[in-house]
């Protein structure tokens, strides 16, 4: 019997935003999508780390901030199917909003994406060969949504570190407590160093 291809994950980043390929194998998927108007350093920093394209199953946006989501439509018209939670259905729309003529932003459209619930997202991750599920994150937008390895790996965007917003903040302090209930150890942010979870708790 044919062993599952061990997960690895590469960065591809740059303008302080970190864009994370989590692969299994020739089997990838792209967390966090880009600035717009940057296709070519995405491409260039993807050729960089030895990722090709193609071979890109999905791209997900852990929210939809130009930051986060500024290329997915681009990716789109490039091959790579953009994936979408239900609840971030509504926020793709209003990112636009924020965006100015000289960002070059190419508006998504919303009839060709491959949207789906939480529920659904292990099946779905699987399906390419990723062992993990898909998580709703709130604390820094609505439509914040995570995406926890099995190995205890956690892909969380712009979802604030409690040592800077304190307990006080309860939704950020019941997120954090939720990820790591589900088993979430080691922190894949958008912006800064991977770190683990534990020293979010301290």
């Amino acid at each position: 019997m044919l062993q599952p291809a061990p997960v690895t994950i590469v960065n591809v980043g740059y303008r302080s935003t970190n864009y994370w390929v989590v692969s299994a194998g020739a089997s990838r998927l792209l967390v966090d999508l880009g600035w717009p108007g940057t296709t070519g350093t995405l491409r260039a920093n993807l050729r960089r780390m030895g990722v090709p394209l193609n071979e890109i199953r999905y791209g997900l946006a852990t929210h939809y901030h130009i930051d986060h989501a500024g290329l997915a439509q681009e990716l789109k018209q490039a091959g790579v199917p953009l994936l979408v939670l239900d609840v971030q259905v509504r926020a793709i729309p209003i990112m636009k909003t924020w965006t100015k003529p000289w960002d070059h932003y190419v508006d998504i459209t919303l009839h060709d994406n491959v949207t789906i619930s939480f529920s659904e997202s292990r099946s779905v991750l699987a399906g390419i060969g990723i062992p993990g599920e898909i998580v709703h994150t709130p604390g820094h937008s609505d439509d914040s949504v995570s995406l926890l390895l099995d190995d205890g790996s956690v892909f969380t965007g712009d979802l604030p570190p409690l040592e800077l917003v304190g307990a006080s903040d309860a939704v950020v302090s019941a997120t954090w407590r939720m990820l790591q209930e589900r088993g979430a150890t080691r922190v894949y942010p958008a912006h800064g160093p991977v770190r683990p979870l534990v020293a979010e708790a301290e």
